[in-house]
């Protein structure tokens, strides 16, 4: 996520504003840049009728699965993918999209087209960005191996892709994991984050962005190691830690 010729990390709004406004919501994506954020993280899925939504959890408060429900009857607070990212557009914010469909879940057998489609949007709008734009900047992350590799595979150099990890207990598979995938970033627990892991991802070529960092001196911390990115409810809170805003 690190821009070159910035030595701060970028603040990432988890879910937007999470703290302040309800995740993944529109409302919270706006937020995020008015109180600092340079980008914001969010999380994709897929309603019953192929629709790309944002949101965290496989089913709605009430109960309700996502993937077996249209669209049309989602609440109108849940917001699609294509508005998420124009409200970020317009707010200047980069966009680290984490696609789900997990283990576990009842959208895992959707996952490979969640892979193929979201990137193939994710191109389409890279395509009529002009080089460099905010517009632009785009990490797409997920959990799973196979389903960042293939973005990978499809993107090709144009669309930068993370692998996400809990587990770090053999952090060294984790960074060759992500290297021999040939992905940019590394998104690490931040429970489970290092220096030492800091400095071996960092060694291996891969930029660090750690999640989810709300408490000020451990996000002082994180910024004194050096990783590239604070994935954080509070951006407000985070952006006073860090400095200002990047020019």
């Amino acid at each position: 996520m690190r821009h070159e010729d910035d030595l701060r990390p970028l603040v990432v709004g988890h879910r937007g504003a999470s703290a302040a406004a309800p995740e993944n919501t529109l409302e919270a994506f706006a937020l995020a840049a008015t109180l600092g954020a340079d980008w914001v993280e969010l999380d994709v899925r897929v309603t019953a009728d192929d629709v790309l939504v944002v949101h965290h959890d496989p089913h709605l408060p009430d109960g309700r699965i996502i993937v077996v429900t249209p669209s049309g009857e989602l609440p109108t607070s849940l917001p699609t993918l294509v508005a998420a990212l124009d409200v970020c557009d317009d707010a200047g914010l980069g966009v680290n999209v984490e696609i789900k469909g997990l283990p576990g879940e009842p959208d895992l057998h959707r996952a490979p087209w969640l892979a193929s489609t979201v990137t193939a949007l994710l191109l389409e709008r890279l395509s009529d960005c002009a080089p460099g734009s905010i517009a632009a900047s785009l990490l797409v992350t997920s959990f799973l191996p196979a389903t960042i590799d293939a973005v990978r595979a499809a993107g090709g150099v144009w669309l930068p892709t993370g692998l996400l990890a809990l587990d770090l207990s053999d952090a060294a598979a984790v960074i060759a994991t992500a290297v021999d995938g040939g992905h940019r970033a590394l998104n690490p627990w931040n429970m489970m984050t290092t220096r030492q892991l800091v400095d071996d991802a960092h060694d291996a070529g891969l930029e660090v962005n750690v999640w989810t960092v709300d408490d000020p001196n451990r996000l002082a911390e994180l910024m004194e190691w050096g990783v590239d990115g604070l994935i954080t409810n509070v951006p407000d809170v985070a952006r006073q830690v860090v400095g200002l805003r990047r020019s």
